[in-house]
């Protein structure tokens, strides 16, 4: 899965990355702790452009009468999604990318300590993230809103968890955003071996309220 990522893109790096261009609204400086609910930039393509759009992390489906109707819909599993309810639609016609720095995950130490990795691309550049996205209101209130889709993990990783986010190389991203004609559901697979690299960093980070560039160092024993 993914629960917490980081982002230390300014957002005109990002707007050249994507060839987008940014709204007024995002979220910017360095973040080295984004959490569920948190609002967050992505990347959509829309009548012909790319566009850098913010929106709450923590997808709300449609029947959702408050954003806290239901369960917190962070992340959406690439199997079955075509399917289930609250994605079917998305998946079709509203995907985005989110992108990022990289992300952590948590394993297991003595008597059940929660014990994080910071994992991030090998080669250190940019991560991007498969999303897809919703648009929900109710009562005058309006709120665009994004989950993550992840997999089966993949390139080493599963030692540390059995999911990972939806990585996309540079070359896939068009066909994602639905610029290059269908089939994006060949992109749900798990990173390639080498491709990522992770380290433990400080159980700081246990506390969404924590930030600061200490918490991707390497730990002196990880």
């Amino acid at each position: 899965m993914c629960g917490r990522f980081v982002n230390l893109l300014p957002t005109e790096a990002m707007a050249r990355l994507f060839e987008a261009v940014p709204g007024n609204d995002l979220p910017d400086g360095e973040r080295y702790n984004i959490c569920p609910t948190n609002m967050i930039t992505t990347a959509v393509s829309e009548d012909g452009q790319r566009r850098l759009r913010a929106m709450r992390w923590g997808f709300l489906p449609h029947w959702y009468k408050t954003p806290t109707d239901g369960p917190l819909i962070i992340n959406a599993r690439a199997e079955g999604i075509a399917t289930k309810p609250a994605f079917r639609e998305a998946i079709r016609s509203r995907r985005c990318l989110v992108p990022a720095s990289g992300f952590f995950e948590w394993t297991k130490g003595a008597e059940g300590a929660r014990l994080p990795w910071y994992i991030r691309p090998a080669d250190a550049g940019p991560m991007v993230m498969a999303g897809v996205w919703q648009d929900w209101e109710r009562e005058g209130a309006r709120m665009t809103t994004v989950a993550i889709v992840t997999c089966a993990a993949g390139g080493g990783l599963e030692a540390l968890h059995h999911r990972m986010p939806v990585i996309l190389a540079a070359e896939d991203w068009p066909l994602w955003l639905g610029e290059s004609g269908h089939g994006a559901a060949v992109l749900m697979r798990p990173s390639p071996e080498g491709s990522l690299a992770w380290h433990r960093v400080d159980p700081a980070v246990n506390s969404n309220r924590a930030t600061g560039p200490e918490l991707i160092e390497p730990m002196a024993d990880g």
